[in-house]
């Protein structure tokens, strides 16, 4: 059986969010699919299985943690869009099922590719006691996402503030169903990007994030409101680094970037 680990959100190898992509004939059992991702032991692991054609979608797709199974992820469904058009197993605009609904992935001739996800309801909350303590910066506003999300995000007054965090990962986990996302705006647009962000999901066993496409369905409408455009570029600030473009279309947000493949191999432990 063929595993692979694509890099996400980036166009060199060793950057980005790494991935485990399976595809499969049909979905084994939940113990076996997370034993896979705990041994992967990336943020994410995907399995994807074709679908009968006529429906609503062309494969169905699940993504696992090391620790629990996730309702989005953004950088698993580019990896696993990548392997897909890479493979030849499917061209042209693929349709998943997913527990969050119908994704949509596009493939455009230069290799990026843009996934339509659900854009992320925000609602402005006051910043829990704790909170600043728990991240080491102080935060200007708070604000929480959609169900399908579950994280907090957070505003913080510029990107070195942003980049110079060093949280209290295990105090962390009182504030939100899923995680952290410390955003502020770009010192320099002129670099490329709008805005940076950092990721913390101690609830599902992920420390810190490298790319977070998910998260990005709340940044792209924190952002566009600020500074008036519906499409922008962030940076996700981590050692890893990786940058996501996002274009906001009311209840959907568009996400793009690049994949590459690092390792391609082969599972020897079948379901």
């Amino acid at each position: 059986m063929r595993i692979r680990i694509v890099d996400a959100f980036t166009d060199r190898p060793f950057a980005g969010n790494p991935a485990g992509v399976l595809l499969l004939d049909a979905f084994p059992s939940d113990t076996w699919l997370q034993d896979v991702a705990r041994e992967v032991n990336h943020a994410e692991t995907a399995f994807a299985h074709p679908l009968p054609p006529g429906g609503e979608a062309d494969w169905a797709l699940r993504w696992f943690t090391p620790g629990t199974e996730v309702d989005m992820c953004g950088h698993a469904t580019l990896a696993t869009a990548h392997v897909l058009h890479s493979t030849g197993a499917a061209t042209g605009t693929v349709r998943f099922a997913a527990r969050c609904g119908i994704l949509t992935s596009t493939t455009a001739e230069d290799g990026t590719i843009t996934l339509d996800f659900p854009t992320s309801a925000l609602r402005e909350e006051p910043v829990p006691a704790g909170l600043a303590e728990a991240l080491g910066a102080p935060v200007l506003s708070a604000h929480g996402t959609s169900a399908h999300i579950g994280d907090l995000l957070v505003e913080l007054s510029d990107e070195a503030a942003v980049r110079s965090l060093a949280p209290d990962i295990k105090a962390l986990g009182r504030h939100s169903e899923r995680g952290i996302i410390a955003t502020a705006p770009a010192a320099d647009p002129a670099r490329g990007y709008d805005f940076v962000s950092r990721c913390f999901f101690p609830n599902v066993g992920v420390d810190e994030d490298p790319v977070t496409g998910s998260a990005h369905t709340a940044l792209a409408p924190f952002w566009s409101a600020r500074l008036g455009r519906t499409e922008l570029t962030g940076l996700q600030a981590s050692a890893r680094s990786g940058i996501v473009r996002t274009e906001l279309r009311g209840e959907r947000t568009l996400l793009t970037g690049r994949a590459v493949t690092v390792i391609d191999g082969e599972l020897l432990t079948a379901p």
